[in-house]
């Protein structure tokens, strides 16, 4: 994980070493994400979201594409 403070960051530093632009997220998406992963993981009955309920939270947070798609067999 890379941490950039601007999209135009983020830019330069994927044309300076010739690699393609893949999805980020911001600060605040993904401090969102962990609450929303984990806020049952001390619960008894814990479990990992179902394929359904992760593109439910991604898609709550604004991330959207086939990379946010844990059934997708594209990138």
């Amino acid at each position: 994980m890379l941490f950039f403070r601007s999209e135009e960051l983020i830019d330069a530093w994927c044309a300076s070493r010739g690699t393609p632009r893949r999805p980020s997220v911001r600060m605040e998406q993904l401090w969102q994400l962990a609450v929303t992963w984990y806020s049952t993981r001390l619960e008894p009955d814990s479990r990992r979201p179902g394929p359904s309920e992760m593109r439910g939270i991604f898609a709550g947070l604004g991330l959207h594409g086939d990379f946010w798609d844990p059934q997708a067999d594209t990138f």
